[in-house]
């Protein structure tokens, strides 16, 4: 009989890994945020290298300053209903679907950091600027850089990963 062990869950598709994973990318994120608040100036750019600098501003909307209109508490209840969804996806997705698993945590991750800013100071912190002389993009912040490298993780998960036939 040659009956194989059934494989190995991927590290994030299990919860206890990928609990751990998303406290310390959100306590990662607010720690920085608390640095940017208390040691940054407040909407003055500090040059880091050609094309990045810091820039310390309040974001009311969601990533990239889109909805900043809108009120606070729906975009509360947007995020709030963006990780129920991206936790429903996350428990449908098979096991050996490492790379979405990963996606799925640093989008959790992201869209909690920000949730966290905006029911302590009702607003998000950004700080992260690239720019030229002439053209600059949103200002940003590492929790935004989850969400952004999570969704990633998620397409290049269906575009380059087989998938295992339905039985």
């Amino acid at each position: 009989m040659n009956e194989q062990a059934p494989a190995k869950p991927a590290l994030f598709s299990r919860p206890l890994p990928i609990l751990i994973f998303i406290v310390v990318a959100v306590v990662l994120d607010q720690a920085v945020k608390v640095m940017v608040d208390n040691w940054l100036p407040l909407q003055e750019m500090v040059p880091v290298i050609p094309m990045l600098a810091l820039y310390r501003t309040y974001n009311l909307g969601v990533a990239f300053s889109m909805l900043s209109g809108m009120d606070g508490w729906f975009i509360v209840g947007m995020r709030l209903v963006i990780v129920v969804f991206v936790l429903w996806l996350w428990r449908r997705t098979p096991n050996h679907r490492w790379l979405a698993h990963l996606g799925f945590a640093l989008i959790i991750a992201g869209a909690l950091g920000n949730l966290i800013d905006r029911f302590l100071y009702g607003h998000v912190i950004d700080y992260i600027l690239f720019h030229t002389e002439t053209w600059s993009f949103a200002v940003f912040n590492l929790a935004d850089s989850f969400i952004t490298v999570g969704a990633g993780c998620v397409i290049l998960d269906e575009l380059l990963l087989p998938k295992k036939a339905k039985s």
